[in-house]
């Protein structure tokens, strides 16, 4: 039901997620990125805990690999979980326990992994991975590519609803947060959309946080 693509940017050491799935609100239950630290996707039979606690584990130190074998060995239910993670070194690890759902497959290079269950051929996730690589620009243009490449190429068993596109960078807080939780139409044209929207403002609205008075303006009721 769910495919995604986590990854960091070797360049700014920003950390971000796409994910899609069959579901509403996708990205509300499996997308956890934290500056810093680390992206840690869990999805399938999603327990969200997990993804907290894999980005504690980086945090504490761990490798991406390391904090993987943790959860394995202490999360309940294991089987039913898959996981991706990237750590603030570009390390990355997956798991797909015995029970993940229907055609299912992950692929990871050097500051990426993706994950799918349910699709329509388990080389997606080597697909996104290489498109991911192929892609230039901004990290959220480069997890876009991907999440097209994976709909190119047959995408989930089903249709897709939801989208989300989650990403960190030098603050605590999610420099980007776009979700799409339900629609009819195309979730990662309509998540894109939003994209194209936000980037031009989403460093304003960073210094807004750090510093108001050197914030810009936009003209609207309300506004500094």
């Amino acid at each position: 039901m769910t495919f995604s693509i986590s990854a960091r940017c070797a360049d700014t050491g920003m950390f971000g997620i796409a994910v899609c799935s069959s579901s509403p609100s996708v990205a509300a239950r499996c997308a956890h990125v934290r500056a810093g630290v680390g992206a840690v996707s869990t999805q399938n039979v999603t327990d969200p805990r997990l993804g907290p606690q894999g980005l504690d584990l980086m945090a504490s130190g761990l490798s991406a690999e390391a904090a993987l074998a943790e959860l394995v060995k202490s999360a309940p239910h294991i089987e039913f979980r898959q996981l991706a993670l990237v750590d603030a070194k570009g390390g990355s690890a997956t798991w797909s326990g015995a029970k993940t759902l229907g055609c299912h497959g992950s692929a990871r290079a050097e500051n990426v992994v993706a994950a799918g269950n349910m699709l329509s051929a388990d080389t997606i996730p080597q697909t996104m991975v290489d498109a991911f690589g192929a892609a230039k620009g901004h990290l959220a243009d480069r997890l876009l590519a991907a999440m097209r490449a994976a709909m190119d190429a047959g995408g989930e068993e089903g249709p897709v609803h939801s989208m989300g596109l989650v990403m960190v960078d030098k603050v605590s807080w999610n420099v980007a947060d776009l979700r799409v939780d339900w629609t009819e139409g195309d979730p990662i044209a309509e998540c894109a959309a939003l994209w194209a929207r936000w980037q031009g403002e989403m460093e304003a609205y960073v210094t807004r946080a750090l510093n108001p008075g050197g914030a810009p303006s936009y003209g609207v009721p309300g506004d500094l």
